[in-house]
Parts: structure tokens; sequence; C-alpha cells
């Protein structure tokens, strides 16, 4: 026999899911609204339990007196009781006292009005008012201290008094109960629930809808920070969030978000402008090569020519080759995957070696270089990287400078620090480019067919291999006079 099994889904998953489901305006107004929610009953019932005290506390005053005016009339205390026929002349009730019959049986209590008892220690009843009839008070035998507590007289509330009656001997002889009618404070103390019972829902209702404005409109800011993350494309970057009148957490979320998507736009310019360049180097030298090679196999020709058009075409392949080494050192530096090795370095010798890789190139313009400054200089640097910062700032002033012109390096020792400046007599950067000549690919001649062959890489590799380093990089130059690039190595 088969038999089907159900798995009941436990209640506050329910919830919780029901709750995921929620916008973000509906929780915080549900929060809210159960957090008020528990605090106005909590209030309410704290209110509704003092007022109760107080009430009773008024009637527990009007007792203790009646039980005074009862005292002093019969003139007895309740430490020196002797007999039970002092109270006779001062309740009202001598036809049942002392076992009169004359008394209608059928008369019923009258509970407007105070109510009093007397009975003896083994809970007989000696006397009473006339107004209880057949009916007596609430009595707790055993009771050695007067006890205050709410009973009933024909279905209606009393709030009576029971206090032990002693002889001069301190024993207990009987019992004195005095009680009075609680009706109007009982329909006071009802009203007063009512009121709380069925204003409570209202106000709940009325705080979850002010709540829900309110966080819809502190929350404004996230929805058109929703709308404008949905509307995002590549051809609307610039769009940017509206900032709240309010300098808040939500102006600050809006003012950061604002400031995510300025990186992001300036992020996709270079890197469509990074693409836009990397595949316009990449294609003029293929191109060249292309062309080149055709014309070659369109008909025979002559060795040299053939020789002659090969070492062009290896030329133009060497640049390309540079182009994407240099390339790689870029991508390497900006996914942190380079980590220089800092050692000891002589800064001359350093120097002596970039000069020597780069002299023929110099010849070829007859441009000399000068060295002042300090032999025995030693900076904190890693090798490798620091001859790629001096081999391409040297490249760069050889290729700017014109024939038979001068490089200056020098070597200047200061306070904390290592100066090493290199000048040259060129054609100068205009003042209001030099903060772009880092940039990948930035070329002052903005013409892509310049005659210098550089590709506007070397300037960025020199600053990222620089800051890698701690190596403070800065540039002066006046048009037509020269250009200064300053390294700046911090104390070795």
């Amino acid at each position: 026999m088969n038999q089907t099994t159900t798995q009941a889904i436990p209640v506050p998953s329910i919830f919780t899911k029901a709750l995921r489901t929620l916008s973000l305006r509906h929780r915080i107004a549900l929060y809210y609204t159960i957090t008020t929610a528990l605090l106005i009953a909590i209030v309410f019932t704290i209110l509704f339990f003092m007022v109760e005290s107080t009430v009773y506390k008024q009637f527990d005053e009007e007792i203790n007196k009646e039980v005074s005016e009862i005292l002093s009339d019969a003139h007895a205390t309740t430490h020196d009781f002797t007999s039970f026929a002092r109270f006779k002349n001062f309740i009202d009730d001598k036809e049942v006292n002392y076992g009169n019959k004359d008394h209608d049986d059928k008369e019923t209590a009258k509970v407007d009005t105070e109510f009093i008892q007397l009975m003896n220690n083994s809970g007989q009843v000696m006397n009473k008012s006339v107004n209880l009839s057949r009916n007596v008070l609430m009595f707790y035998p055993g009771l050695t201290t007067p006890a205050y507590f709410s009973s009933s007289v024909l279905g209606s509330t009393v709030r009576q008094i029971q206090l032990p009656l002693l002889n001069n001997q301190g024993i207990i002889k009987g019992y004195l109960l005095v009680a009075v009618p609680l009706k109007n404070a009982i329909i006071v103390l009802h009203d007063l629930q009512n009121v709380f019972l069925f204003s409570f829902p209202g106000i709940i209702l009325i705080l979850f809808v002010l709540t829900r404005l309110i966080a819809g409109r502190s929350i404004r800011p996230i929805e058109m920070v929703i709308a404008t993350a949905e509307k995002m494309t590549q051809e609307n970057l610039h769009q940017r969030i509206g900032l709240p009148r309010h300098h808040d957490e939500l102006y600050r979320l809006s003012a950061t978000i604002n400031a995510l998507l300025d990186r992001m736009h300036e992020a996709f310019q270079r890197e469509k402008q990074f693409t836009a360049d990397a595949s316009h180097e990449l294609k003029t030298p293929l191109a060249v090569i292309k062309g080149t090679l055709e014309v070659l196999v369109r008909k025979p020709r002559e060795q040299e020519h053939y020789e002659t058009r090969i070492q062009f075409c290896l030329k133009e392949l060497n640049r390309m080759a540079q182009l994407i080494d240099q390339l790689l050192m870029l991508a390497r530096y900006e996914s942190n995957r380079m980590d220089p090795r800092i050692e000891q370095v002589k800064l001359s010798l350093a120097l002596e070696r970039v000069k020597g890789r780069l002299q023929p190139v110099a010849l070829e313009k007859e441009i000399l270089f000068k060295v002042f400054g300090t032999e025995n200089a030693f900076v904190a640097a890693d090798p490798s990287m620091l001859e790629i910062i001096l081999e391409n700032i040297l490249s760069n002033a050889i290729k700017y400078s014109p024939p038979r012109s001068m490089i200056t390096i020098t070597m200047e020792r200061k306070s904390s620090s290592l100066a090493c400046s290199i000048t040259d007599q060129g054609i100068g950067i205009p003042e209001e480019k030099l903060n772009a000549i880092f940039e990948r690919f930035y070329r002052v001649d903005e013409s892509r067919n310049s005659g210098t062959g550089g590709f506007g890489l070397g300037l960025s590799i020199v600053k990222k291999l620089a800051d890698l380093q701690q190596i403070k990089v800065s540039v002066t130059s006046r048009e037509k006079i020269g250009t200064t690039f300053t390294l700046t190595f911090p104390s070795a």
C-alpha cells in the first residue's frame, strides 16, 4: 500500500520569502510600522494599568476612610477587639442580626452603596449590612494582615478590604470586611480599553501609509540611480544622477555613483582611443609590408632590389614587434603583475649603457651627449626598469632634436633625493600639452605620419615604471628652445 506524505512548509520560511519579494519602500514601512506598533502597544498597556492602579488606589483610600469611621463609631480598634456587639448599632441590618427572621429573604442586594460584613475567625458571618441581602462578601480565611482585592456581589464588581480584628493579646478574633462598588470605575476602564483597542489598528494603518509615503520620498534618489543605470549604454555614459537637496547618505551615494560613472566614462574613452590607435599603428606597417610584397611578386627584379625591399619589410616588422612589446608592458603594469626588484644602482653606469645603445642613432644626426654631476651617485631602483626609463627619455630627445645639437645630462644631489635632468635642444612642447604627454599614444605632432617613427607609448611607459619605483617624473619645456625631463629619486 503506497502512502503519499506531504511535507508542511514552515510558516517562517513563507514569511521570509514574502519579505524578499517586497520592495525596499514596503520593507521600510513594514519594519517601522511593526516596531512602532510594539512600542504603542506597550505604551497603551502601561497607560491602562497605570490608570487602573490609580483608580484602585483611590477606592482603597475610600475604603480606609469607611473603615476608620466604622471603628471610630464603634469605639474600637483593630488591636483591642472584644466583642461583635460593639458593631451592632453601626451596621445597617438589625433584622438580619442575631437570627431575626422578619427580614424579607426575597430582597435583593443593592450594589450602589458600600457593604459591611463581620465574620469570626472560623468564617461564620456574624453581622452584615442590609444591602447585602442573602449575599456575602468574599472571605479568605487565614489572612493575618489587611488585604485589598476585587470581588463581585450579585454579578457586580466591588473593591473590598479584609481587616483582621485582634484582641489585646494579638489573637485574631474576627474580620471586618468593607466593600465599595466599582461600577462607574469599571465603565471608565472598559471605555478606555475599548478606545485603546479600536484606535490601535487605525493608528497602525495610518502610520503604515505615512511611513510608506515618507520612505518613497526618501528612496527616490535610489530609484533615480536604478533608472539611470538601466538606461546606461556605451552611447550615453555621459548621463549623471541628479543629486538630492539634503547632504545625507543618499547624497553621498549619488555623488559616489556619479564619480564612478565619470571614471567609467573616462576609462571607456581611453580604451576606445587605445583600440583605435593600436589598430591604426598595427594596420599601417602591415599595409606597407603587404603592398611592398605585392609589388615584388608582380614581375622579376634584380637581386639588389629584392634585398632593399626585404630589409624595408624587416624594419617595419621590427617596429611592430617593438609596439607589441610596449603594449604588453603596459598591460602587465595595469594588471598589477609587475613587481620591481629594488636595489642599489649606480646611475652613471646605467646612463653609459643606455648611451652606448643609442650612440649609433645619435651619430647619424651628429648629436653629442654631455654629462655633468656626481660620478658615484647610487639610487634605489630596478636596474632593468631604470634603463627602460632612461632609454625612452633619451630616444625621444634624439628624435626631436635638430642635427648637430647637444643633449645635456645633469645629476644633482639634494638634501634627501637625487635629481637627474635630461635636456635637449629640440622643438619643445606647447605648455597646454605638457599634462597629456604621458598618456598612451599621445604625440605632440597629431599627424599619424610623423617622421619621428614613434608610437606615443614611450613616455606613458616612463611614467608608469617610475610610479612603480616611487620615482618622480617632471617636465619643463619651451617651444623651439628645448625640453627638460627630470627624474627625482628617493634617498638611497
